[in-house]
């Protein structure tokens, strides 16, 4: 749908103003990327959507902006949740892509990579000359993975002839985003000798990975998701993440991901009421815009208001963060309640374009659609809500 003009002085949909938290530096750079994604991704994402490819050609200019980890740059951590609300806005994909690739897989060298293995990979990882997926989901282990983790790495001891230790890993490992094109992967697997979780670098062209996309999705299709199987893969003991012992060490790395899927809920609403507000303004129905209708204008503001809470509570986690003290209760909350209003928000927005909102054409349909991912992913909005049933009642109806 091209950009209409008629709703350019109307308040934008950060009614709040939340924006005004950041630095003046953080605010130019959120305008810089808001010039990017209007450029480069706006007016393409939704022919990529239909045709489930990946535009590889953007990443130079992707990585031009420099806000890999934005965090580990020194931004802030609202900055850093802004960063991908604002991509999500205009493409979840090219969100998707991003926080897989950045806030998992480089985030996972700085935090538990040896100092060579940063000094090997960080530098061409957070400029994009290389990418990274993080395989952690099996076919029959989603929620239930850290028990159920069937991928298994047994140690081989080597002696300095053929390359010293080495790790042989089999299993397989389902919806891993970036999965078909990744140089590498940081995987998942359980250790033979003494059932602990390991972490590995795993270079995607070592000799047993397959790689199949999945097809047929019906969000995120740009996301590039495969199904991948290891088959006596031999990874050098240099390869294995050094700072992983046990699952329990990827807390970190779950937490900070789950804070920006529902950082994702936050910029899927933001676009959602960009696109109803600016059909219900556009369109006549029965000699008058829809926006004068008093049911339209009902729905515009119950989906402003869940857009302003959903951001209201993710900035308190950002605050949060910047404290320490944004635990995974806190973070399961955050995520179960921004993917719900999201859900409740799109709905409405595909409501109010009516049949116009089932095609791609008009952006609501694929907005709607991309929802159910971020709805069920990093934690199903189901398994979100048991943990803070957990954290509030002190008993568990997950075990």
């Amino acid at each position: 749908m091209t950009p209409l003009t008629a709703t350019e002085t109307l308040p934008t949909a950060d009614f709040f103003d939340y924006e005004s938290q950041l630095s003046a530096a953080e605010q130019r750079k959120l305008r810089e990327l808001r010039e990017f994604l209007a450029a480069e991704i706006a007016p393409y994402a939704g022919e990529w959507w239909n045709k489930a490819e990946f535009p590889a050609h953007i990443l130079p200019k992707l990585a031009a902006l420099e806000l890999s980890t934005p965090a580990q740059r020194g931004y802030s951590h609202l900055f850093a949740g802004l960063v991908i609300a604002e991509m999500t806005r205009v493409d979840t994909s090219i969100a998707t892509f991003f926080l897989v690739h950045h806030d998992l897989f480089v985030e996972a060298l700085y935090e538990f990579g040896s100092q060579d293995q940063r000094d090997r990979l960080l530098d061409d990882a957070s400029s994009l000359r290389t990418t990274g997926a993080f395989a952690l989901t099996e076919p029959d282990h989603g929620s239930d993975v850290a028990g159920g983790m069937e991928t298994a790495a047994r140690l081989v001891p080597g002696g300095a002839d053929d390359g010293g230790d080495c790790w042989v890993l089999n299993g397989a490992k389902r919806w891993i985003g970036n999965g078909t094109f990744c140089d590498y992967m940081l995987v998942w697997a359980r250790d033979e000798a003494d059932g602990a979780i390991r972490g590995f670098i795993v270079d995607a062209r070592l000799p047993g990975v397959s790689r199949t996309r999945i097809e047929n999705k019906i969000a995120l299709r740009t996301v590039q998701n495969a199904d991948i199987r290891f088959d006596n893969v031999r990874i050098p003991e240099a390869d294995r993440l050094a700072g992983i012992n046990g699952f329990e060490d990827t807390n970190a790395l779950l937490r900070g991901s789950r804070i920006m899927v529902a950082w994702q809920a936050v910029g899927q609403q933001l676009a959602a009421f960009d696109v109803a507000r600016q059909y219900a303004v556009e369109r006549s129905q029965f000699g008058r815009p829809l926006a004068k209708f008093q049911l339209i204008q009902q729905q515009l503001v119950s989906m402003l208001g869940n857009a302003v809470a959903s951001a209201g509570m993710m900035v308190r986690i950002a605050q949060l963060q910047d404290q320490g003290a944004a635990d995974m209760a806190r973070v399961a909350l955050a995520k179960s309640y921004t993917s719900a209003r999201m859900r409740e928000t799109v709905a409405m927005g595909r409501s109010i374009l009516g049949g116009n909102g089932i095609v791609t054409d008009y952006r609501m349909a694929k907005i709607f659609a991309d929802a159910e991912a971020i709805y069920t992913y990093e934690g199903s909005y189901e398994i979100n809500t048991l943990i803070v049933g957990r954290a509030v009642t002190g008993v568990s109806a997950i075990v």
